[in-house]
């Protein structure tokens, strides 16, 4: 069975893309078959190889368009990058010949989802946010099945090849364990934790917002603060400058891979942005979290997400255009005043959680291969 997997590369893709091949790979040995190939197809940057170092899924690149808000002059750019990306997607398919395709959807999907529909290999795709991008949308009529991980989002997608499994999520996320995590961070077991998790590519709100506010946070806090590769030595450099007197409570690094484990499991409280694999991971670990969607991202997806997860009282919701730094620290104050609130947003965190999802998807691919 030859399984292609197609997606960005960041980690609202790739992780899930993981869990699943781990789940694939998992099943295949529960079964006794041996006949078992994979390969990804995404575009070049530099976080592809982060990401999946361990993993032995080879890959190809494609050049893909780009994600916009709006109408924008650069939409023939875009539009002679996916004819390109098209004929490198008949070159790689043709080639490989796949017996079923896994997408995670956005524009670097939708060449090879296309190549895959004329060549009739059957299609999966994985919506992980509340609402899908109108690209998806279009693809989803390409698809055999369709995963969504909200569970009324079968209601806003009516139609037989839709199914509800959640979203997948990296095995390993949950293992960690709080006193050694705590131990291999050097943190106070009696301090409050707050770890601020800015993503792969590093929210530069979040990131400001964390060292405008640093001072006053650690006189009461410790900080483990995740600020995202590309950015880490400008935080480090702006960090060190200001002088503060208990720097030692703050952790700073660039991004987090199996280590994030730790890091849930040594904190109190999460901070962060609303992609919808994040939330799933907060939600799998059981933290109360405050979640700070990003006001551009397309569709207005991380809104939608941090909506559904703040209603359940998860989480609370902090609108980025109208966030302040003493906002944060009241928000912030309050809830570790509150040691009950605290047990229930993670109460109600665990109960979203959908440990299962990896292998729901993974047993509909291997169904629709067969």
């Amino acid at each position: 069975m030859r399984v292609l997997f197609v997606g960005e590369p960041a980690k609202g893709h790739l992780y899930p893309i993981i869990a699943v091949y781990e789940e694939i790979k998992k099943i295949a040995k529960e079964s006794k078959f041996e006949s078992l190939e994979f390969m990804l197809i995404s575009f070049k940057s530099h976080f592809l190889d982060e990401m999946l170092e361990g993993v032995e899924i080879p890959y190809n690149v494609i050049i893909s368009a780009e994600s916009r808000n709006s109408f924008s002059p650069m939409v023939v750019v875009d539009f002679l990058k996916f004819i390109i990306g098209f004929f490198q997607s008949i070159i790689y398919i043709f080639d490989y010949m796949p017996d079923v395709i896994f997408s995670k959807g956005g524009y670097i999907s939708f060449p090879v989802v296309l190549v895959g529909w004329i060549f009739r290999i059957p299609i999966i795709i994985h919506e992980s946010d509340a609402v899908a991008r109108p690209i998806d949308k279009l693809m989803f009529r390409f698809a055999k099945k369709v995963a969504v991980s909200f569970e009324d989002s079968k209601e806003i997608y009516v139609s037989l090849k839709v199914f509800f499994s959640g979203n997948p999520v990296m095995s390993f996320v949950a293992q960690g364990e709080r006193e050694k995590a705590i131990e291999n961070f050097v943190l106070n077991k009696d301090m409050p934790t707050i770890f601020i998790m800015a993503g792969s590519k590093g929210a530069e709100g979040i990131n400001n917002l964390v060292i405008e506010i640093l001072p006053k946070l650690l006189e009461k806090y410790q900080i483990i603060h995740q600020c995202g590769i590309d950015n880490y030595d400008k935080v480090k450099l702006i960090v060190e400058k200001m002088n503060i007197y208990n720097l030692s409570n703050y952790h700073l690094f660039p991004f987090f891979r199996k280590r994030v484990a730790d890091a849930y499991a040594a904190c109190d409280i999460v901070i962060s942005r609303a992609g919808a694999n994040t939330v799933s991971e907060i939600m799998i670990v059981g933290k109360p979290s405050i979640l700070i969607p990003l006001s551009s991202a397309v569709s207005d997806k991380q809104n939608q997400n941090a909506f559904h997860y703040s209603q359940s009282g998860a989480a609370i919701l902090l609108s980025e255009k109208n966030l302040k730094p003493h906002l944060l620290l009241n928000v912030l104050d309050k809830l570790f005043e509150n040691h009950l609130k605290i047990i229930e947003m993670g109460r109600a965190a665990r109960k979203l959680a959908h440990p299962e999802a990896a292998r729901k998807v993974a047993e509909e691919i291997i169904k629709i291969a067969k």
